[in-house]
């Protein structure tokens, strides 16, 4: 299988195959203007991967590193910096920011883990490590590291330990 039907077929498990049409054509473009080898078809995905997102208020650059499975829910005005790595199996709903830092310890971007759930209005910022099966409550601010199997709530983040922390949110991975 293509590294681009694999990534797209991932994409579309998460949604049980029922995307609605503009999810479907996000996935589409977002996963062929990462694989493309041809610099114009390149081009052309990331063209009509522009229009999609700028439709829908969405900052997402096809340079973002992003696992397979991704799923986006009432995806609306997410901003996502080019320079975060984002694992697999991860939720991100509306009003999410995943952005960068440009001064102090933590410049740079966030590297998010596998089977992260992250809620509505929940920012994440700076070079900080969130690692896998966290999840991030809804209006939470992000800017420390976040050990695997934690739930994070809260501004100033207060970090909670707990097993199967995404258990029944983040579903149907691939």
């Amino acid at each position: 299988m293509s590294e681009f039907k694999e990534l797209y077929k991932s994409d579309m498990a998460r949604y049980q195959n029922k995307p609605c049409r503009w999810e479907k054509k996000f996935h589409y473009f977002l996963r062929k203007a990462q694989t493309a080898k041809n610099r114009l078809l390149k081009l052309y995905y990331k063209f009509r991967l522009k229009m999609i997102t700028n439709s829908h208020g969405i900052e997402w650059s096809s340079n973002v590193k992003v696992g397979k499975g991704l799923y986006l829910c009432h995806s609306y005005n997410i901003t996502i910096n080019v320079n975060a790595e984002i694992g697999e199996n991860c939720n991100i709903h509306k009003n999410v920011t995943i952005g960068q830092e440009n001064r102090g310890e933590r410049k740079g971007s966030p590297k998010i883990g596998n089977s992260v759930w992250i809620g509505i209005g929940a920012t994440v910022v700076g070079n900080v490590v969130i690692g896998d099966d966290v999840l991030i409550a809804p209006g939470a601010f992000v800017n420390c590291n976040v050990p695997s199997h934690s739930v994070v709530i809260g501004n100033p983040c207060f970090i909670k330990q707990s097993e199967n922390a995404t258990k029944d949110y983040v579903c149907h991975k691939y």
